[in-house]
């Protein structure tokens, strides 16, 4: 007979929780009844023995179980004291029921109000008992109070716990990611001399899991093995374990174990009556105080090893995709070599087990974009007879289209539909999002068209990214619409993109009415109503974007309001945030001709103590241009010198520009001889803006100095070139000359940086001397497809042809090309 448990420490523990729940009688618990049987069913599996079927105590324990489950406590209790004090010759057994209902539930006050009456009579627990009320306990969320519970039977004279009691504290622990209880529970194991077994080991995984602490991970392994040989199961707990830490080399190692031993029949692979996998192996507990001789599996020299037709070693080479075979060849080998399984017999069960496997390792390479080697698996899958699921293929689609681009995943998807196999909504949304990083929307849109259900909006917000790029955003209502519809809650990054997209309601380049800023004030409103209700506030991206919408609409009074909102929120948080935000508002300004609201503001972010950057001082410069004042543009460029921005290509853009407005030519190309002096890399929009001046003023000399410089810097020409050059020597009556330059410069704008014209041909046969009426509608085709130098230039030529004009394909041979050099190196040697 146990020493009875000792009074003051029992009611310590179970007084403190019970008087931690003030409505602890008020607790419903679910209405369901149950049915018994001579034999009881632990919530940890273990079948115990009904001893006394015709005792009146297991008649109570049922009407107590019963009185729970439908919420009558009161009763439970009453039932239970009845219990205690009508029969002295109890035994823990007489409470089992009762206890295993609360670790199923959980139900852990009514276990301590249960141990509290046992503790009265004097009744000694057993292991089952201790094992039923640490699970109750730890099931509710008191880790502490179970830790105490296993501390205070652990030190009891005559009471000797079990190592389950220890693994439930620990699966709670990991459940629960409470490190500091399961490293009091691992040093209360060291010094009662527990042990530990293979369950102790998959909990300790679960938990270096948690920390993702790899190194411990390897450790568990290393004393893992000393101890045992390897078996299918744990196995499948330590690949589970690297996967999740990122260890794909790892994880790879142990599946080729687990197929190695799949092939031998060492697996150890039972099945419930339930349909859960357990491991029949004997699981012996290792002692804390000497090691077992148990035989050490040689992970260099396995008896088991796989046959090298079904796996590969996991070399360098196999993380390369361009190494590995492409998927549509490797489905073929394996149709030829899978026949080669048929004399291998492998139990369902561990089929199961292998294929969950794979399909971690493969979602392991999705999430560390690792396409190669999930091919790789993918191959040996299907050699090892092992169908890929549609779990399977969804990491596998993931893991390709992140490395390989859209195109491989959607070829995936195809065979998937060729072996009947439906996509998850996930690999839908994956393959989309591949789809609109690459601006393919039709393919986005038909994808998404296809997902039954999606609990995040990322797919959507990467296809209205995608809207927003190619400017259409009429595709994106569609997808809003979409999103409703399967009630997708949006997050910030949803709303970012709706202010870019329907903020304002002009087109680029057109300048806002009182009708588009109505109907753009309602959009806002409308976005912002949205937020609200899902609770989301403005993020920095989101006020940008509002802001921008409002500044191109030309709605300056509301532009200025919401920047009192953005400093409210942003500026005065984080100065450096602040900088953007100004700089958008200053950017609006500007645009609108708002040069004194543009100068209140700059005061006011330079006296609130927000750094001007780069883009604030070029902003202002050109403000300048507005009031056509050069000396305050060169007084922002003394500050820009003292905040340590140097003057760039852009800044001389905008000073030339303001020279000129002067009619100041002369000082504007000292200007640029001043920038190209200062080793700045000079651009096309800075010489056409010298030029668009000389051609208004019809100053040719200055046109042909410019038009050389370009030529010499290795500046190509653009449209407004060909067009500003044309123009002068056309209104200065110089006709052939205009043609002569209009093809040179058009050369110019198709050669390549040597020189040469590689398309020469093609560019010949269909379109500059092409006789079909097709010809100019081939080039239109390219102003669509973005290559509007291309086309233009095309065009001219096209024009110089049909006009009788001979084309050269040596444009610097040319008479006009070569007088333009002469003069350039004359009038710099002059100076």
């Amino acid at each position: 007979m146990h020493r009875p448990l000792a009074r003051v420490p029992l009611r310590s523990i179970a007084d403190s929780l019970l008087r931690s729940h003030p409505q602890y009688h008020g607790r419903r618990i679910g209405p369901e009844r149950l049915e018994y049987s001579r034999t009881l069913t632990t919530s940890n599996g273990h079948e115990v023995s009904w001893h006394s079927a015709e005792s009146i105590t297991r008649s109570m324990q049922m009407q107590i179980v019963d009185a729970l489950r439908l919420g009558e406590r009161g009763k439970a209790s009453n039932l239970l004291l009845n219990v205690g004090h009508g029969n002295d010759s109890l035994r823990a057994d007489d409470f089992i029921y009762i206890l295993n209902y609360c670790a199923k539930s959980p139900d852990p006050l009514f276990v301590m109000e249960t141990w509290r009456i046992m503790d009265e009579k004097e009744i000694s627990l057993n292991n089952i008992c201790s094992l039923l009320m640490v699970q109750a306990l730890c099931k509710g969320g008191y880790l502490e109070e179970a830790f105490k519970l296993i501390n205070f039977l652990g030190e009891s004279p005559g009471i000797y716990l079990v190592l389950p009691i220890y693994n439930s504290f620990l699966r709670a622990c990991a459940k629960m990611q409470s490190i500091k209880n399961a490293n009091q529970c691992l040093d209360l194991m060291e010094r009662q001399m527990v042990g530990k077994n293979e369950v102790t080991y998959s909990e300790l995984l679960k938990l270096a899991v948690w920390q993702q602490n790899l190194p411990a991970a390897h450790e568990i392994w290393k004393d893992y093995i000393k101890h045992y040989s390897l078996s299918i199961i744990p196995l499948r707990k330590f690949i589970w374990s690297f996967t999740r830490l990122g260890d794909l080399k790892s994880a790879y190692e142990k599946l080729q174990y687990m197929m190695a031993l799949a092939i031998g029949g060492n697996t150890y692979v039972n099945k419930t009556s339930e349909g859960k996998l357990y491991s029949s192996r004997l699981d012996i507990p290792i002692p804390s105080i000497c090691e077992l001789n148990l035989k050490k599996l040689d992970l260099e020299e396995n008896k088991h090893s796989v046959p090298s037709i079904y796996c590969e070693n996991l070399d360098d080479h196999a993380v390369n995709a361009d190494q590995c075979t492409t998927f549509g060849l490797g489905v073929g080998e394996v149709e030829n070599v899978r026949m080669d399984m048929l004399d291998i017999h492998i139990s369902q069960p561990v089929m199961k087990i292998l294929r969950w496997s794979f399909s971690d390792v493969i979602h392991a390479c999705a999430r560390l974009r690792n396409g190669g080697l999930a091919e790789q698996l993918i191959l040996q899958m299907q050699k090892f007879g092992l169908q890929p699921s549609s779990h399977t293929y969804d990491g596998f689609v993931r893991a390709v289209t992140s490395e390989r681009g859209f195109s491989s995943g959607m070829e995936i998807l195809r065979i998937m539909q060729q072996r009947n196999l439906k996509p998850y909504d996930s690999t839908l949304a994956s393959l989309s999002i591949g789809c609109s990083k690459v601006l393919e929307l039709d393919y986005a849109e038909a994808l998404l068209d296809q997902i039954s259900e999606c609990s995040y909006p990322h797919p959507f917000n990467a296809f209205l990214a995608a809207c927003d790029t190619v400017d259409q955003p009429e595709r994106a209502v569609q997808m809003l619409a979409k999103m409703k519809q399967l009630k997708v809650m949006p997050d910030i990054r949803t709303y970012e993109l709706l202010f870019s997209l329907f903020g304002n309601v002009n087109a680029p380049y057109e300048e806002g009415d009182m009708l588009s800023q109505v109907d753009a004030a309602k959009r806002i409103n409308a976005i912002e109503m949205d937020m609200a209700r899902y609770g989301i506030q403005h993020s920095y991206l989101s006020m940008k974007n509002l802001l921008k919408a409002l500044g191109a609409e030309g709605m300056i009074r509301e532009l200025i309001q919401y920047l009192d909102v953005a400093e409210n929120i942003f500026c005065r948080n984080n100065i450096y945030l602040g900088t953007p935000i100004y700089n958008t508002v200053l950017h609006s300004l500007v645009e609108a001709k708002e040069s004194q609201m543009a100068i209140k503001i700059f005061k006011n972010m330079k006296s609130f103590g927000f750094p001007a950057d780069a883009a604030t001082y070029h902003i202002m410069i050109d403000c300048c241009s507005i009031l056509g004042c050069y000396r305050s543009a060169c007084a922002l460029v003394s500050m820009m010198l003292r905040d340590g921005f140097y003057p760039v290509t852009v800044t001389y853009t905008i000073l030339i520009k303001i020279l000129l407005e002067d009619d100041d030519i002369e000082e504007a190309l000292n200007l640029l001889d001043q920038a190209s002096s200062e080793r700045n890399e000079l651009d096309t929009l800075l010489f056409n803006t010298i030029l668009e001046k000389a051609c208004e003023k019809e100053v040719i000399e200055v046109v042909e100095f410019v038009v050389e410089w370009m030529h010499q810097e290795k500046v190509q020409p653009d449209p407004a070139t060909c067009h500003f050059v044309f123009s002068a020597y056309a209104k200065g009556g110089f006709h052939s000359t205009a043609m002569e330059a209009l093809q040179v410069l058009s050369m110019r704008m198709i050669c390549e940086e040597d020189g040469s014209f590689p398309e020469k041909a093609e560019f010949e046969d269909d379109f500059i001397f092409a006789e079909d009426m097709e010809a100019e509608s081939r080039i239109v085709q390219l102003f669509k497809d973005s290559e509007e130098n291309l086309a233009v230039a095309l065009l001219n030529l096209r024009w110089c042809a049909v006009l009788g004009f001979p084309i050269s394909w040596s444009p610097n041979q040319s008479s006009w090309a070569r007088r333009l050099s002469s003069n350039y190196t004359a009038r710099k040697g002059d100076t």
